[in-house]
């Protein structure tokens, strides 16, 4: 998969200044240009569309509301995914039993998701996976199976790239747990697909 490209962080601490002394309409910059990936983290951990927006919402107007205690010891991408994390593992806690939205057919998000997934689970070529929709929505519900916390992991590295670091600071765990958790998640994705294959043998 290719890296995500990392947001320049002097041009968030730019507009988080200007938010800071007064200029409140700015922040509409920093929703617009995450809105959509935190969005997506949201529904991939949650699994129910209309919370994922629901969180989203919620993430943004936390983040305006405490913005005033950010100082810059992270990103402020990071420090958003910290609060929409927390609150979509909170919900997923929570949350009575519902039906979930499939992931494989939902906005047509999971083609390129799932063949990320897959290309660390099975070690298929890409652009063969790529082409098989059966084997991205085996993907997606696999992923949907995994607890939350090791959903989380998987989500943010091998959907939006980010580092071990940078997950660790958003799910305030250790590296080496973050090491961890991704490779259990990631054997137990590779499992359910290899029983896929095997009940079709």
């Amino acid at each position: 998969m290719g890296s995500t490209p990392r947001p320049a962080s002097w041009e968030d601490a730019a507009l988080i200044a200007q938010i800071q002394e007064g200029q409140t309409e700015v922040y509409g910059a920093l929703v617009r240009k995450y809105q959509d990936r935190v969005f997506n983290t949201c529904w991939r951990i949650c699994g129910h569309l209309e919370d994922a927006r629901d969180l989203t919402q919620e993430a943004f107007l936390k983040g305006f509301e405490h913005l005033s205690e950010f100082r810059g010891q992270s990103g402020f991408y990071t420090w958003i995914y910290r609060v929409a994390v927390n609150l979509a593992l909170s919900h997923r806690r929570t949350a009575s039993r519902r039906r979930n939205v499939s992931l494989d057919n939902a906005s047509g998000l999971a083609g390129t998701q799932a063949e990320a997934l897959a290309k660390h689970t099975t070690g298929d070529d890409p652009a063969k996976t790529a082409s098989d929709r059966e084997m991205h929505g085996c993907v997606a519900k696999a992923l949907g199976a995994l607890e939350g916390d090791y959903r989380a992991v998987v989500v943010l590295r091998d959907i939006e790239g980010f580092d071990y670091r940078e997950i660790g600071e958003i799910l305030e765990i250790p590296p080496g747990t973050v090491k961890s958790r991704l490779h259990r998640a990631r054997a137990a994705i590779g499992e359910a697909l290899r029983s896929r294959v095997a009940t079709q043998d």
